[in-house]
């Protein structure tokens, strides 16, 4: 019976754990500025087949809700991500779904060059020039560090990161301690500055 109990705790423990750092994650690097103008960048996930991924998938849902939170007129969205080894790129494939599948008729970019993270912010900045915010969507930790990325190239279009809706409490519950895990260790190369919530 202790033994339960203890198991107990230790799970109902390491799912707050998790839902807290991933919780954090979505509220670092970004501020509560205002403006009519949005761009929601949606970054892919590999994606060996031909259509999109399930992680590909819910980013792309995520980028969606984000590009509609807010009240954000004229918000478009980029899909960013090179080429899979079925031959498409995961730009094309997650634009694909959001079109196809979730019926999205907004305004949608293709990046369609980049095969790290740091290159698909590299690559997107044209398309971030214009904006009065940015939103970032993807997995909690991999938004941060493209945000970090953003804010090592362009601290001036960096200032206009606000949170997308890619953080919601109870979504992917079970996994998120091991997302927090895993962002933790994609996050290792982050700087202290970088790690602070700035809500």
């Amino acid at each position: 019976m202790r033994r339960r109990t203890g198991l107990a705790i230790a799970g109902v423990a390491a799912l707050a754990w998790g839902e807290w750092l991933n919780w954090r994650w979505s509220q670092t690097l970004v501020g509560n500025r205002g403006g009519a103008s949005a761009a929601v960048v949606v970054l892919g996930y590999r994606n060996p087949q031909a259509t999109a991924n399930p992680i590909n998938r819910w980013r792309v849902r995520a980028g969606i809700r984000s590009s509609a939170a807010d009240g954000a007129q004229g918000a478009y969205v980029i899909f960013s991500g090179g080429a899979t080894s079925s031959g498409a790129t995961e730009a094309q494939l997650m634009a694909d779904y959001a079109k196809s599948v979730l019926k999205f008729d907004g305004t949608v970019f293709l990046e369609d060059q980049s095969a790290t993270t740091w290159e698909n912010i590299t690559n997107m900045i044209p398309l971030l020039e214009d904006v009065d915010r940015i939103k970032i969507a993807s997995q909690p930790a991999h938004a941060l560090k493209a945000r970090a990325y953003l804010r090592r190239q362009r601290p001036d279009l960096a200032e206009k990161l606000v949170r997308a809706d890619d953080y919601r409490p109870g979504e992917w519950m079970v996994v998120k301690p091991l997302l927090a895990l895993y962002g933790l260790w994609t996050l290792r190369g982050l700087m202290a500055d970088e790690r602070k919530v700035t809500l």
